[in-house]
């Protein structure tokens, strides 16, 4: 195997002249990872992004229903109270986002199962996958909201 350093003893790191090596603890030599100069953002890069931000979205999420279930577990008077601030605009601006945020958790964890399959790898196919990803999580959010509002669960 040859020695990625630059002439001298490897474990020395002021041989390294290209600057594209660390040297481990272990004395051996290993290529720096790729930064960001070096890469340009991909449809996918996004994708992953968002996904991981949906799902610190739903976390946060899931204390407004311990707030919910707590409230209706502390009698009618907080619930009522709990009601009327969720069921107020921004309220329901809360909950829609959850909706659109669990909506991309789920298709977005379509998309990896597809990848995972072996399918749907090339670069254009991948930007296809995600944005087909964005793109229904968005409408079954809509979708579902429509269904309440139109069912008169929920009211603006």
């Amino acid at each position: 195997m040859s020695n990625p350093v630059p002439a001298g003893n490897p474990g020395d790191r002021e041989d390294d002249q290209s600057g594209r090596f660390v040297m481990q603890p272990n004395g051996r030599p290993r290529p720096l990872s790729p930064h960001l100069q070096v890469w340009r953002f991909h449809d996918t890069m996004w994708g992953s992004i968002l996904n991981r931000g949906a799902a610190i979205a739903m976390s946060g999420g899931a204390l407004f229903v311990v707030a919910w279930l707590a409230a209706a577990a502390f009698g009618p008077e907080a619930y009522e109270t709990f009601s009327a601030v969720m069921g107020s605009p921004i309220g329901l601006l809360v909950w829609f986002g959850l909706t659109l945020a669990s909506c991309y958790h789920l298709t977005a964890g379509i998309r990896h199962l597809v990848w995972d399959a072996g399918h749907g790898l090339t670069p254009k196919t991948s930007s296809r996958l995600t944005w087909a990803s964005f793109l229904s999580a968005v409408f079954i959010a809509f979708a579902i909201w429509g269904f309440l509002i139109g069912s008169g669960r929920v009211a603006l």
